[in-house]
């Protein structure tokens, strides 16, 4: 049976209502008030939401009309994400003074491996507790962190203390924690799967850990061998600096249905001249080109297909995603549109640097 490696230390610093907190920063009249970032009309949908918001049951990718809904006296304000980036950049800089190993998961979170470290501090509740001492001086926001062996028990602990706290699952801790654990808490756990878990029984970690791993392989398929290592402590996925972008994607959500496919080729043209845009920005191109359609109804659709070949021009993007959309009649209609690249030629590109280069040169916590 594998073992634990109790020998790293991996942090995982969570900004707390990071856009929301941005906003109540830049604008102290905002302080104390119940907001939410994104829009509050009847197709607008909240990107974030105060603690003060949360109160009342509000929360990130609900709609802005359910939102005013719970809080009639909710505050909207637009999203200005180069304002978010700008500071999610600050933050980094903090990181980058302890350690190299930085994986950002987002603007507002990411995981650090502090196992050895630039200052070569020995406790990485310490580093932790510095860290977010210095978000707070410096940029004027408060974070939370989890701090443990691995990535999953680092952005799990994170969550227990918020906002403005951290939590440590020593080694010796990290059975008896996830034995206990409520199984909805489990990073990864969503409220579906979770329901689907208590029809199983499954209520607490122990729960999970008294299952056999061919019992969980046939109830969760894949997910099942992965919901067998993560309640032994086990994950081996490594803090990795530099992620591999996987796709190039825009989408819009619109505020008048589109019932009319030669409306939806307008749109589609636009979305096409972002994914262009991006492309270009990114230096990459892409093969695979997949359509996303949501319903009025809220369902939703994605139609795919795969080029011969490399491409980034707006021109074949939108040829493509016309022959989708005509793949099928649209029988309901539709309230937003998306373009979404992926199969991307960086790993090509990496090669061919690599040939290149041959060419030219034959634990305390």
């Amino acid at each position: 049976m594998e073992q634990i490696n109790s020998q790293r230390k991996i942090i995982h610093v969570d900004m707390d209502a990071f856009y929301a907190s941005v906003e109540q920063m830049d604008n102290p009249e905002l302080i104390g008030k119940p907001l939410a970032v994104g829009g509050g009309g009847e197709r607008g949908v909240v990107a974030a939401a105060s603690y003060e918001a949360r109160k009342f049951g509000v929360y990130s990718a609900m709609s802005g009309f359910l939102a005013r809904k719970k809080c009639p006296h909710l505050i909207f304000v637009k999203p200005r994400f180069e304002r978010y980036s700008e500071i999610s950049k600050q933050i980094k800089k903090i990181f980058s003074d302890y350690t190299d190993k930085i994986e950002p998961l987002s603007l507002d979170e990411a995981y650090l491996d502090v196992t050895t470290n630039k200052k070569n501090i020995t406790s990485a509740s310490k580093i932790a507790k510095e860290i977010r001492s210095r978000i707070y001086t410096e940029v004027g926001l408060t974070a939370s962190a989890g701090i443990s062996i691995n990535k999953f028990l680092a952005k799990t602990a994170s969550d227990i203390n918020k906002p403005n706290g951290q939590k440590t699952i020593l080694p010796e801790e990290v059975i008896p924690f996830l034995e206990q654990l409520p199984i909805e808490k489990f990073y990864g756990i969503g409220k579906v799967t979770a329901v689907n878990m208590y029809n199983h029984g499954i209520f607490t970690g122990l729960d999970l850990k008294n299952k056999s791993k061919e019992y969980l392989i046939k109830h969760f398929k894949k997910s099942g061998a992965y919901y067998y290592q993560i309640v032994r402590g086990i994950q081996h996925g490594e803090v990795v600096s530099n992620r591999i972008r996987k796709s190039i994607a825009a989408e819009h959500t619109y505020l008048n249905n589109l019932t009319s496919e030669v409306f939806m080729i307008e749109k589609l043209e636009i979305i096409a001249q972002e994914i262009e845009s991006r492309l270009i920005k990114s230096k990459v191109s892409g093969k695979t080109i997949t359509l996303k359609i949501k319903y009025s109804d809220f369902t939703q659709q994605t139609r795919s297909k795969t080029l011969p070949y490399f491409i980034k021009e707006k021109a074949v993007v939108l040829e493509t995603v016309k022959n989708l959309l005509y793949q099928e009649k649209i029988k309901k209609s539709v309230r937003l549109l998306g373009i979404s690249v992926t199969n991307l030629n960086i790993n090509t590109r990496k090669k061919e640097k690599i040939v290149d280069l041959q060419l030219k040169f034959d634990f305390k916590f």
